[in-house]
């Protein structure tokens, strides 16, 4: 159990990461840019920074319960 909130939260930031990465190939005009794939960044950035939250949170659930 005490490894699942770092799993989420590593899931989390590697959403963000792509969705920088995503917008700044997008920004450079390495790839195309589309509403599709700029829907796709933003609900990765989203959904990253929100799983990380939800990480967090549980992390320190689990170590005010230790004490």
């Amino acid at each position: 159990m005490r490894s699942e909130p770092f799993k989420i939260i590593a899931l989390g930031f590697l959403l963000v990461v792509l969705g920088f990465v995503l917008a700044l190939m997008m920004t450079v005009r390495v790839i195309d840019p589309s509403f599709f794939l700029g829907f796709i960044t933003y609900i990765s950035s989203f959904g990253g920074l929100f799983l990380g939250m939800i990480g967090t949170a549980l992390y320190v659930r689990d170590q005010r319960r230790r004490e």
